[in-house]
């Protein structure tokens, strides 16, 4: 079953258990899918289906931070929850030992030998990756390990 598949079938679970909060975030996921259809100008692959659901929980973390920023713990909380079920279609992040192991294995692939090199080992880090690592803790990785 495609994540399309699961998302809609999500859709009509959480109607059924009348969960508006589940049905509400899953219609902007599955709008956002459709969207990125539209722009591809075709079917979306894994990596797409990804990149999407990475750009939704980016977004939902960002609007946590602002709304606790600004005292308005209920919308946090909104979010927080509407995060949690983009998560749940995510892929399992990469814990920190497989992340150094990637980022190790990138290095020795393009033969980097110094901190202008970054951009080479990020693009393989990034591809290995796939969406689940956060850019800017691969990128850290990556600094640490081309400048030591």
């Amino acid at each position: 079953m495609s994540l399309k598949e699961e998302i809609n079938a999500g859709i009509r679970q959480a109607m059924k258990a009348r969960d508006t909060v589940t049905v509400g975030c899953l219609r902007l996921v599955s709008a956002a899918i459709k969207n990125r259809e539209i722009e591809k100008r075709g079917e979306l692959d894994g990596a797409d289906y990804i990149k999407v659901l990475t750009q939704l929980a980016k977004q939902r973390g960002e609007a946590i931070e602002m709304y606790e920023k600004g005292g308005r713990t209920e919308l946090a909380e909104k979010e927080a929850a509407e995060l949690a079920i983009i998560k749940s279609f995510l892929p399992e992040p990469l814990s920190d030992e497989e992340l150094v192991g990637i980022v190790e294995a990138a290095i020795a692939e393009v033969e980097a030998c110094g901190p202008r090199d970054m951009g080479k080992v990020m693009k393989v880090v990034t591809q290995k990756s796939a969406g689940r690592v956060d850019g800017k803790k691969a990128s850290e990785v990556v600094k640490g390990k081309l400048s030591g």
